[in-house]
């Protein structure tokens, strides 16, 4: 530039000149460096070479010599080779761990390597304890994303999400999977062509719902953070002046991160889901494939001119221990994410009672069966329904949904007896009566009351105790 000047032809020839030479250097590069690790995943060494080979480049551009285009169209191919390669071992050495994943939570062997004793033991609550797989699939979805940054030129950020959303969707499969008896996903895992640990003890389970919920919630959110806000610095540096014109304006991933991580969201629903419904299923139905909730507990009870013992139904016990204990568990699981363990409960909660306020044919012996829902089977379902409302509002997962469904299956069962010519507010007790009976249900299942001579056997079908009888022992 100096020796010719202003003379357009030679200027021409050395810029035709510096592409050729630039375009031979890069073949020269992507053929015995990018393509072998573009292959194999490896997206570090083409973000280096590109950061790299850039970087030269942004020296050339203030001579007025741009051969950035030249090296992004010819690198391009082999980067998002690497890019998709390198999503792909995530998913296949996620899966690859999940096949003998004990399913108990831990801090990560990484983590624990490089921190220092004292340094582990200050942030040691910090830390997130995931089981194995989990553990494998954040350190390589982080060193994913964080590959990622320097590649900015190529506008990889928004499918580098994409790519990590998707790779997390199909490990919830994984995790559904687990579920013993899980089958809502076999079509969809037909091709899996490997079969999961399967989490067998209900603290494995929750290990399950906390690897979903970390990650979804805290540690893929924060590594797409760090991915985006070194995408908008340098959208700021390039547009300085441009914004400082339009004010506070200023281009934000917030609209597409929201998404984003509601797409997680629901993936964790999914796993969240078919959770609640095993245990459901587990606590409605036998072994033997027979109902632990049906009509015949409520239409039999008026067989018998005596009054029955007061005491929810066995069905209503079980669950409420199955609860409690769940509860127990998920305190010790989700440590400092309380609200997490809160919600999984309501939904167990929902799940429960809706089957019941959905079911056919509980409703149609209920309401058109040979014998009619008298007094005291109206009395025990609406026990039951109180039952249910009172514990569930002391554990803190009664939800607005949960408590219109109670409200609207106690509304029915009163329609039905009433249809059968009886006053059911005349054969009802007081509210209050109610509330006394459901408090002394869930001191004595607790192991919490002391009754004197009370015995009964809580596991017993049969098991009930009279309400007159604990009141007045309770008085």
């Amino acid at each position: 530039m100096s020796v010719f000047g202003d003379e357009p032809a030679y200027t021409s020839e050395l810029v035709t000149w510096a592409v050729k030479q630039t375009e031979a250097f890069a073949l020269l590069l992507k053929r015995h460096v990018l393509a072998s690790s573009a292959a194999t995943g490896g997206l570090r060494v083409a973000a280096d070479c590109l950061q790299v080979c850039l970087g030269h480049c942004s020296l050339l551009e203030a001579q007025g010599l741009a051969l950035s285009p030249v090296l992004l169209r010819i690198f391009r191919s082999s980067v998002e080779q690497a890019f998709h390669s390198n999503l792909k071992k995530i998913e296949h050495s996620t899966t690859a761990l999940a096949v003998s994943d004990d399913w108990v939570l831990s801090f990560s062997p990484a983590n624990g390597k490089s921190m220092s004793s004292s340094a582990a033991s200050n942030s040691v609550g910090s830390q997130p304890k995931l089981s194995s797989s989990a553990n494998k699939f954040n350190s390589m979805a982080q060193e994913f994303l964080e590959d990622i940054v320097p590649l900015e030129c190529l506008h990889l950020d928004g499918p580098a999400l994409e790519g990590v959303q998707r790779a997390f969707n199909s490990y919830v499969d994984l995790l559904i999977q687990a579920l013993p008896g899980s089958t809502e996903t076999e079509d969809h895992l037909e091709g899996c062509g490997r079969i999961v640990q399967p989490a067998e003890t209900e603290i494995q389970q929750f290990a399950l719902l906390a690897n979903a919920s970390l990650l979804a919630d805290e540690l893929l959110p924060r590594a797409a953070m760090k991915l985006l806000s070194s995408s908008n610095n340098k959208v700021d540096e390039q547009q300085q002046q441009q914004q400082s014109k339009r004010g506070s304006e200023r281009p934000s991933h917030l609209p597409e991160q929201r998404e984003w991580k509601r797409k997680l969201q629901r993936s964790v629903d999914r796993l969240r889901d078919s959770f609640c419904r095993l245990h459901a299923l587990e606590l409605i139905f036998t072994d033997e494939g027979d109902t632990n909730l049906n009509a015949h507990i409520y239409t039999s009870m008026d067989d018998h001119t005596e009054e029955p013992e007061w005491f929810p139904s066995p069905i209503f016990q079980l669950v409420f221990t199955k609860i409690t204990t769940l509860a127990s568990i998920a305190t010790d699981v989700f440590v400092g994410r309380e609200r997490f363990a809160t919600v999984l409960l309501m939904r167990l909660m929902e799940t429960i009672i809706l089957w019941l306020s959905d079911d056919q044919a509980f409703w149609e012996e209920i309401e058109q069966g040979a014998k009619p829902l008298g007094p005291f089977g109206l009395q025990q379902l609406y026990l039951d329904m109180e039952f249910v409302l009172i514990f569930a509002s002391q554990g803190r997962y009664l939800s607005r949904s949960l408590h219109q469904v109670i409200k609207d299956i106690i509304a029915r069962a009163i329609d039905a007896a009433a249809a059968t010519g009886v006053d059911p507010y005349s054969v009802l007790p007081e509210e209050d009566w109610f509330n006394e009976v459901s408090q002394i249900a869930i001191k004595m299942l607790t192991g919490k009351g002391n009754f004197g001579s009370v015995e009964r056997d809580v596991a017993s079908p049969t098991a009930s105790i009279s309400a007159s009888s604990v009141i007045s022992d309770a008085n």
